[in-house]
Order: C-alpha cells, then structure tokens, then sequence
C-alpha cells in the first residue's frame, strides 16, 4: 500500500484529465507482481479516499480488477473534479494538503494556485441546493439497492450525499426521491423536422432511477430492428446501436445541469434520434479531452448511485462504447447544451420489410452497404476464433483478449451472449453465471452453425 496514495488521488483530482492508478506493479523494476487479498486491499483504498482527501469524492472514483500478463492488479480511476481544490483532509487547504499533477509526479500547489483553483470552483452542486419538498420517501431506491444485493441501512441518506448540514434534503435527495417534479420529454415527429408532433410523453416525477429505466424500455421499442435474410441466415439490425443510445441517455441523465431544473430531452425524427442535456461541457473539460473519454461528472452523487444500481459500468466507459460505433460528429456543443444526434442506419427506408434471398443490404442511394457486410464478416471471424480457444475452458478476459476487445459490455452483446444463446458455448458453472470463477467451454456437440 503506497504511502503517497491519497496524495496521488488529490493531485489527479485537480488535474484536467484526472488519472488512473496501478497497485500491484512495482515501481523500481516495472515487473507485475500482483495483489494478495484483492477485496480487502479494495476496501481499505476506499476507505483511503473517503476519509482523508476533502472535497466529498464519492462517484469520482472507481477501483476496479484488472488482469495484465494473467496477474491481477487493481486499477484506480481518478476523474477531474469540479470542487477544486481537494485536499489532504489532515492538512487542509493549504500548500502541504493540495497536490497537482506535473508529467509524472506530485507537486504541491502554491498559495496562488489555490486561491485561483478555489475562485473558479463551479459554485452549482446538487448537494448544495435545497430540495424544493422536505417530506420525502426513497422506497424505489431502496428496491433497486435491494436488486443489487446492497443494503441500505439507516444512515444511508447522508453516506449517498443527500443531506445537507442541517440534516435537511438537498437536489440530489429531491431527483431519486419516490415522487418529485422532474420528467424527461420523449417527443416523436412525423418527418425531419418538428412541423407535425405525433407523440409527446413524459418520463419522471418519480425517482430518476425509474425514469431513465422508462426512457430506455421507449426508446428499446422504438429502436426497430430490420432484417435480411440470405441464402445462409437471417442479418439484423437497429436503426441506431442499441448499447451507444443506452449509453448516451444516461450520460444524458446523470451529466445533466439541474440547476436551473430543465431536464434532458429526446427527440426521434424519420431520419435521426436527438438526446438533448443542459449544461454544455462541465467548466474545466476541454472538448479534447471529452473526446478521450475523460470523465468529470458534474453531479457525482448521480454518478455513485447510478454505478451502485448497475446502470453505469465505470467512468468514461460509456463515451469509449458510443465511439466503438460512431464517429466524434454525432455531438454537437452549444454554451448551454451538448446534443448528440444518432443518425439511423442506412437503408431506413427501404429496409421497412424483409428482402428474400438477398444478399446485400441496399442503401437510400441504391448503393450496397459494404460496411455493413465488413463489420459482419469481422465478427464471424472473432466467433470462429473463440470457438477454437474455448476448446478448453477459458475466463472471459481470456476470450476478450483472443480477439481483441476491450469493452467487457460490447463483447457480451456480440460475442458472448450470442454463443450461449445458440449452444455453442456453455458455462462451466451454469448454477454460478456471476461467479468470479466463471469459465466458458465449447459444448460438446458443437457444430459451429453461428458461422
């Protein structure tokens, strides 16, 4: 356990771009060598954070498991945050208790760069605002706790954030509380433009947890699915990817500016899908390092709560996901909001009904999409290399590894789930499927149909 942790987490805290922390490596030699008691060493970095760095910092951090050369580590992901300075707790804000990142160390901040830090804290925080209704129940939040084998007990109000000093409930109680005056617009035009209105719902005055559960259970429905069928098999797919929208309404969701209480909006055209938040870019994250998939939430209590319910895997996971499948163009950045626009995918209009014994899909143009087929036949290919490496049992960063994927949630969508599906594959602990010692084997009478 390195003496310079918490000093290391400050300092990435009030970098730009935040950071990532290896334990388990050494320093002098560069040798892996691992980390005994893996859970223990996880909660004692927690504790670690919680207790000696200031500012608050949950939901801006995530310690996670990571195998490098077959050895497992820790990795500690540090996001930039919006309450600069942080500070060593026992020092205070001064020059011995703020650090800065400067190439590969920690420097200490000077008296002059913490009072320009501090002058430029962004004053909106949604525990600093009062919640407009003091008489709230959190029935719903405790089911999804519940969902997630978490208990909440009787102080878990104040260990989330969502009391203020004075013991009273802050913004951040009022948007997960059972009943609230929050909703999310999901409005649905006839064209491309917002001349004819044929739908207009609403999502929300309930915890926000429930919200955007609503708001995805919409949007899975109106993301349609067309099909071709071959002389092989039958292709599919969505008119937008359904992980990156996913993806982008809780960035929507969770990143949003309540403080001037204008909620997120969606907006599905013939031609497009819109997901609109207020707020812009958080003060201090450049559109560069957005683009890096740098993480600096702007309302982390959102971000802790959202990641404890499993809707959001770890930080600066859901733009890597979007930009798997869409290029940088699809946002777009205005003073007070960010709007990302996923155009459908070619060939929405003439792929309304199913072509037989096609073997190319058509575009709008009457051009073939052969990207498409390309995009297919690379997975084919990373399915046929999985069967062959699961003809012993494997773990599944194994089988990542083997083709290559990085994403652990887009391998399970078109990898993984796929082959369990079909039989292709099955678990070596079917009664275990969330076991650590999970492992996946081709089934014995595999004929390999999925390619």
């Amino acid at each position: 356990m390195p003496e310079d942790f918490e000093e290391t987490v400050v300092a990435f805290l009030n970098y730009s771009e935040g950071g990532e922390i290896y334990i388990g490596i050494n320093d002098k030699t560069k040798t892996i060598v691992g980390v005994e008691k893996l859970d223990l060493v996880q909660r004692q970095l927690t504790d670690r954070i919680k207790n000696n760095i200031k500012p608050h910092t949950l939901g801006l951090f995530d310690i996670l498991i990571e195998k490098i050369d077959g050895i497992e580590v820790i990795k500690v992901v540090v996001t930039s945050g919006i309450e600069k300075p942080y500070y060593l707790r026992r020092k205070g804000m001064s020059p011995e208790g703020c650090f800065i990142r400067v190439g590969s160390s920690n420097q200490h901040m000077t008296k002059e760069q913490i009072e320009a830090m501090y002058a430029r804290r962004v004053p909106f925080r949604l525990s600093n605002m009062r919640s407009p209704r003091q008489k709230l129940t959190f029935k719903q939040l405790e089911i999804y706790y519940s969902e997630q084998k978490l208990t909440l007990n009787d102080e878990f109000l104040r260990s989330l954030d969502l009391l203020n000093d004075d013991g009273s409930y802050n913004y951040a109680a009022y948007l997960l509380a059972d009943e609230n005056g929050v909703s999310i617009k999901v409005a649905k035009y006839a064209g491309t433009t917002k001349v004819d209105l044929i739908e207009n719902e609403e999502y929300g005055y309930r915890c926000l947890i429930t919200a955007a559960i609503r708001v995805l259970e919409k949007l899975r429905v109106e993301n349609k699915t067309f099909a071709k069928v071959t002389a092989q098999k039958r292709l599919e797919r969505q008119m937008v990817d359904e992980l990156a929208l996913k993806e982008a309404i809780i960035n929507a969701i969770v990143h949003n500016d309540y403080s001037r209480e204008v909620p997120p909006v969606v907006e599905i055209f013939s031609d497009r899908l819109t997901i609109t938040s207020y707020g812009g870019l958080p003060q201090g994250l450049s559109r560069e390092s957005f683009f890096r998939c740098r993480s600096m939430p702007r309302n982390r209590e959102l971000m802790r709560i959202f990641k404890d319910v499993d809707l959001v895997e770890q930080l600066g996971s859901g733009m890597s996901r979007m930009l798997e499948v869409y290029d940088s163009s699809i946002f777009a950045f205005e003073d007070n909001f960010l709007i990302v626009t996923f155009p459908f995918a070619d060939g929405y209009e003439v792929l309304g009904t199913i072509t037989q014994n096609s073997t190319q899909v058509s575009t709008h143009d009457g051009t073939h999409d052969s990207k498409n087929n390309s995009k297919n036949n690379s997975t084919n290919e990373k399915i046929k290399k999985i069967l062959e490496f699961c003809a012993v049992p494997r773990t599944r960063e194994e089988m990542q590894d083997c083709v290559g994927i990085k994403t652990r949630e887009y391998f399970r969508k078109t990898i993984l789930k796929p082959l369990l599906d079909s039989g292709e594959i099955v678990m070596t602990l079917p009664n275990a499927p969330k076991s650590h010692h999970q492992k996946y084997v081709v089934a014995p009478n595999s004929s390999g149909s999925l390619i």
